[in-house]
Order: C-alpha cells, then sequence, then structure tokens
C-alpha cells in the first residue's frame, strides 16, 4: 500500500445520502465497506466528520444564534455523526475510538496525540469529533491539524465529484477535471479546496491532500493502493 497512516475527511451532508434524511443508514453500510476493504490492507485509518447534515456554525446568525454558540453546536453536531459512523463500523468488525476536541467522556475519549497514535498503531480506527475543540473553525482545518499531529502520510477529502474542477462541475458540463495540482497552482487559481487555514496547514507542513469521489465504490481503497482516483494537491 502506498500510504500507511491516512486521515480521511468526510462532510455531513454527504451521510444525508438520497434520503435526505439526517443520518442515511445505506451511506453508512457503503462507507463501512469501503473503510473495512482499506483497513483490511493493514492501513492505518483515522476519521473526521463534518456537522453540515444537522447544524452548521454558518447558519448561526440567520437564527437569531451568536456565531460561537453557534460552532459549539455544529462541533455537537459531528458528535453525532461520529457516534453513528463508530456504531457501522464495529458493526461491521472494526475496532474504533471516538476522541473528542470537547470533553464528554461518557461518550468519547478526549483528543491526546500519543494516546491517539497509540491507537492507530494498535490497528484501531479513530474518529475525531467536536472539531478542534474551539469556535471558528472548520472540519477541513480539524483534519489537516489531526492529520499533521498523528504524523498521517495523506489527507483523503472524500466528496461527492470526482475531484478538483476548473469550476463546479454540477453547474457546468464544460467543467475540466485536474489530476494533480501544486498548492501554489491551487492557491493561484482560487480553487476552493479546503478553507485557507486547513489549506494553508497542509503546504506549509508538506502533506498531501487528494480529493475524490467517496461515493464511487472502491475509489478509497484505489487511493490507498496509490492508484489513481481524484486529484492530487502536493
Amino acid at each position: 500500500m502506498k500510504y500507511k497512516r491516512i486521515v480521511l475527511k468526510l462532510s455531513g451532508e454527504s451521510l444525508m445520502g438520497s434520503r435526505h434524511s439526517n443520518i442515511d443508514p445505506a451511506v453508512l453500510e457503503q462507507y463501512s465497506e469501503e473503510i473495512k476493504a482499506v483497513k483490511d490492507e493493514g492501513v492505518e485509518i483515522a476519521i473526521v466528520i463534518g456537522g453540515g447534515n444537522i447544524f452548521r456554525g454558518g447558519q448561526a446568525e440567520a437564527l437569531g444564534i451568536e456565531r460561537v454558540q453557534g460552532d459549539y453546536m455544529g462541533m455537537l453536531a459531528t458528535v453525532i455523526n461520529a457516534m453513528a459512523l463508530q456504531s457501522a463500523l464495529e458493526r461491521h468488525g472494526m475496532f474504533t475510538r471516538l476522541m473528542s476536541g470537547i470533553k464528554m467522556e461518557q461518550v468519547c475519549e478526549p483528543f491526546i496525540k500519543r494516546r491517539a497514535i497509540r491507537h492507530l498503531e494498535k490497528g484501531r480506527i479513530v474518529i475525531f469529533g467536536a472539531g478542534i475543540g474551539n469556535p471558528y473553525f472548520t472540519t477541513d482545518s480539524t483534519a489537516s491539524l489531526r492529520a499533521i499531529e498523528v504524523q498521517a502520510d495523506v489527507v483523503l477529502k472524500g466528496t461527492r465529484v470526482d475531484g478538483v474542477y476548473t469550476k463546479d462541475p454540477e453547474k457546468f458540463p464544460d467543467a475540466v477535471r485536474f489530476k494533480t495540482l501544486t498548492f501554489q497552482e491551487a492557491y493561484a487559481k482560487n480553487l476552493n479546496i479546503m478553507d485557507m487555514t486547513a489549506f494553508t496547514l497542509c503546504m506549509e507542513n508538506k502533506l498531501p491532500i487528494i480529493v475524490f469521489d467517496m461515493n464511487n465504490k472502491g475509489n478509497l481503497l484505489k487511493i490507498a493502493r496509490g492508484e489513481e482516483a481524484g486529484t492530487l494537491i502536493s
């Protein structure tokens, strides 16, 4: 396998699936199968999942909720999704640990770097919930920061499109997909890959990002093997 340790970033919206409910059991099943296929090859896996299917901090002001309060609500939403994913992974026979940026000992461990690395070394899948525990930071930033802290080889951003395009492929059929990009090219072209904090963290620490279609069966395993799937930013 090309990568020994990966951080997989999933959006909360991806869990909605075709049912447009908060969490679609079919999506949990599919993602669990994809993750298990990679896990069975000996790859160490950490996961960061968003909470946009339940509540997004950016929605707070429109609802009359102060931004910081809204961001904490969004962090709690990520824990709900993380718990759902944890349950699905364990149904498929995988050992997991849920670590949170906010202390809530009844459902998850507090994030401690050395403990997280030890869990990965022991073959457990580590799910990072509640962001980094501070407002004004996205789950993209969480994925980048945690990947650096646990010394991951790559950040894999699973989306519903198969890479980075010149423009939105869902709106413009003439959009062209990039196979590879440098961080400098992505910045110069103003491509919306991650928020600037997350992107800069990866660039400064020479941590590659791969954007790919998580809903295309087998893509995650292809990437772990070093095969082309999606767009590589390095």
